[in-house]
């Protein structure tokens, strides 16, 4: 992200804010979904992310890492909504879900994200946390408020499950 930009949205100059919303949006839509299922959620909390990011910018003192900085927000809002939704429950029973249609040729990540969705809300989470945001079990079980424990035998579960949709769709 370029410098000056970042400077002007400092200064609130909501054109440089639409600028960087421009550059960012898809990033943090997919950073947003996931975590989440429902549209209206991840409108939800990108709407909530932008503005944090936007009231929060002139706390930025190091502008090189400012597209972390932003995904950390999404990230934070995105498990914020689940917790306050309720949906973040720790679930070890398998869920039932049906095949998605498989037809139409989908890039192999975009098949591997989609199959998130097949996974419990606790178990998405944490396997997003780790899997894919790199952070470690104690961070993610400070996070959510559950042990390093669960937060491990959720993993394993996200990941045998994935292993499981993932045989049983060819991908």
């Amino acid at each position: 992200m370029e410098r000056e930009l970042l400077l002007e949205c400092q200064r609130n100059d909501r054109n440089a804010q639409r600028k960087v919303y421009e550059k960012m949006a898809g990033k943090l839509y997919s950073v947003c979904k996931r975590y989440l299922k429902n549209d209206e959620d991840i409108e939800e909390v990108l709407a909530d992310t932008f503005y944090k990011i936007f009231t929060k910018i002139d706390q930025l003192q190091n502008h090189d890492i400012f597209e972390g900085w932003a995904r950390k927000i999404a990230v934070n809002e995105c498990l914020q909504k689940l917790r306050n939704s309720k949906a973040l429950h720790i679930e070890l029973e398998d869920s039932h879900a049906e095949s998605s249609d498989t037809t139409d040729t989908i890039s192999f990540e975009k098949d591997i994200l989609s199959l998130l969705n097949f996974l419990p809300e606790g178990c998405r989470a944490i396997f997003n946390l780790f899997a894919i945001e790199g952070y470690p079990h104690k961070e993610i079980a400070t996070m959510l408020s559950i042990s390093e424990g669960t937060s491990k035998s959720q993993l394993n579960f996200a990941r045998k499950k994935l292993q499981e949709l993932l045989i049983n769709q060819n991908i």
